[in-house]
């Protein structure tokens, strides 16, 4: 009993040992708040809230002044800001100094005077066929914007204007230079016209046309008037800086003929060959400086 008593004693003793091997007196971490030491460990560290701006919208539609100018060809951005500072440009028929302004590819931007655009100079030239307006509206039916929809991705447009029964050559750009060019009422380009009436037009009227007569007090005048070589005398050649073909139905319809056909074969130096009607051709490089120099 003493033997058992005395084991009994000891290993009761060895456990309580091992139960108090620990200060009594050290708090957790977890519990008391006061008892805590200070940690730099990044998991303890007090979240920081950054305050975080608000992007501004941009809209896509919108280009800065100074890209649209550079875009044109014009000049650098850092040139156009300096053009812009010095009021050299105007938005839309208003002069613009602040830097970093911003505009609308359908805004009328002007450098000097002269409307600038900033997309890539494109020269589409169309044999066009019967029956179509030559128009940008979409309410006339059909128009030659239709026959020239995938020439290009640029803004194009039709210089002057052709009859809806009248064929042959009919220009297209997004060049104001050039547009100007033909417009203008002391240059111009000439056209060449290949004309059918409904009957011979007589040699005294030949003459009339050739020398210039008015019309309303108006002086109507042509470059060139030509029988055509072969053919009978109701059909005749007529060079004239005209944009469009309304005035060949001025000249005649004074003169009491009826025209049954019109078909511009020629536009300065541009003419129909190796272009099929209804099809359409990119200008080579040498065609647009000729064009630029006419």
């Amino acid at each position: 009993m003493g033997r058992h008593q005395e084991r009994s004693g000891k290993s009761k003793s060895t456990g309580s040992g091992r139960g108090n091997s620990k200060p009594m007196n050290k708090k957790s971490g977890r519990g008391d708040e006061a008892g805590k030491s200070k940690s730099f460990a990044r998991g303890n560290a007090p979240i920081k809230k950054k305050a975080v701006a608000t992007p501004k919208a941009s809209n896509p539609d919108e280009i800065r002044l100074n890209k649209y100018i550079a875009n044109s060809g014009i000049c650098s951005r850092r040139d156009a800001d300096m053009h812009i500072s010095v009021g050299s440009v105007s938005v839309n028929g208003k002069i613009v100094t602040e830097m970093g302004y911003k505009v609308r590819l359908e805004d009328e931007v002007r450098f000097d005077g002269a409307r600038i655009n900033p997309e890539k100079k494109e020269y589409v030239l169309l044999n066009k066929p019967k029956g179509f307006a030559t128009t940008t509206s979409d309410s006339k039916g059909r128009t030659v914007m239709d026959l020239v929809a995938n020439a290009s991705n640029a803004r194009i447009k039709p210089i002057g204007r052709l009859g809806r029964n009248s064929t042959g050559l009919l220009l297209f750009t997004n060049d104001d230079l050039i547009v100007k060019k033909f417009t203008s009422s002391k240059t111009g380009v000439s056209r060449l016209f290949q004309i059918e009436l409904d009957k011979n037009l007589k040699f005294d009227d030949f003459k009339k046309i050739q020398e210039g007569f008015k019309i309303e007090g108006k002086l109507i005048s042509v470059e060139e008037i030509s029988y055509i070589e072969g053919e009978s005398k109701n059909k005749i050649g007529l060079k004239i800086k005209n944009t469009g073909n309304s005035i060949l139905h001025t000249i005649f319809d004074d003169l009491k003929y009826e025209i049954i056909r019109v078909d511009c074969v020629q536009i300065g130096h541009l003419t129909k060959k190796d272009l099929p009607r209804g099809h359409w051709k990119h200008l080579t490089k040498q065609e647009v400086n000729t064009l630029q120099m006419l």
